[in-house]
């Protein structure tokens, strides 16, 4: 099944680069660019094959296209087919056979590919500049929406812990337009964006550019249609197709950046600390063994 995406980096390459390739490499594009689903799981030898082409054709149509290599244009075209997949083809792409034992193994397996890809890709100098701004800046404003929500909420409660003036907003929710409207210009507004990226997502990231507040976009592919609005972004890669969502990563960026807050805010995030902890105890709101002895 051919996918109507024009518009995606992925195919506006091939379009651009098509040119320059040879009349195999034509051949090979021209496969690709029809059979996405099925090209994105091939190794070079099963794509030279199915596209009636040499290996040493798909080594150079790799090159010709500007690709690192071939994981990297898999990658690319997995980014492709991942914004046009609904659930119905998410659960049909997953394997589901065998025993529970396997099913367990693949997950727990994607889920450590992942992290692993995320460590040895990782811009730690993005990563840094993000926590000294999340720290830095008067006013912070988080946003998600659908599953990215989760993720906002995360960073945003995260924040609560280290400092004051966080405002979590559901993109869902219009009022997030109001809130962002009447911001201080001098605040800065985390966007997290998730296949499939939810239009309200895309235009409240165009209206934060629009109001001139500094934008950090936390996404999952580096062709997500909210990052072209960013100050600055961090991408961080699923090298699979989950059902819902792969969670684990999201949350390991956010620990990453809590970590890097706490090291940056110093003695500050002591005394934010110890008035929330003075709160709790005064207001009885979190179990103590003191008060289950004392009962």
């Amino acid at each position: 099944m051919t996918l109507e995406s024009p518009g995606h980096p992925f195919l506006k390459n091939l379009e651009e680069k098509r040119a320059f390739l040879t009349p195999k490499g034509k051949t090979l594009a021209d496969f690709v660019a029809e059979n996405p689903r099925q090209a994105v799981f091939m190794t070079t030898r099963q794509l030279a094959q199915a596209a009636g082409v040499s290996e040493a054709t798909v080594v150079r149509f790799v090159d010709r296209l500007g690709y690192r290599g071939y994981p990297d244009l898999i990658q690319g075209l997995r980014e492709l087919v991942d914004t046009q997949l609904t659930l119905i083809d998410r659960v049909a792409l997953t394997r589901e056979n065998g025993a529970v034992a396997e099913r367990v193994f693949r997950v727990v397996e994607e889920e450590i590919a992942n992290l692993k890809e995320f460590y040895e890709t990782a811009d730690f100098e993005i990563i840094s500049n993000a926590a000294g701004l999340l720290v830095e800046s008067p006013r912070v404003y988080v946003i998600g929406s659908r599953l990215s929500y989760t993720f906002a909420y995360y960073l945003g409660w995260s924040l609560t812990k280290i400092r004051a003036h966080v405002h979590i907003l559901r993109g869902s929710d219009s009022t997030s337009v109001d809130w962002l409207t009447i911001a201080p210009g001098d605040s800065f507004v985390v966007i997290f964006a998730t296949s499939r990226y939810p239009n309200e997502l895309i235009r409240l990231a165009r209206l934060v550019r629009r109001l001139g507040q500094k934008l950090l976009v936390i996404s999952d592919s580096a062709t997500c249609p909210v990052n072209q609005f960013a100050d600055l972004h961090i991408v961080v890669r699923c090298l699979h197709f989950p059902v819902i969502g792969s969670p684990s990563l999201m949350a390991c960026l956010i620990n990453c950046l809590t970590a890097e807050m706490i090291a940056r805010a110093g003695g500050t995030v002591n005394r934010h600390q110890e008035n929330l902890e003075q709160t709790y105890r005064e207001n009885d709101i979190l179990f103590s063994l003191d008060g289950l002895t004392a009962g």
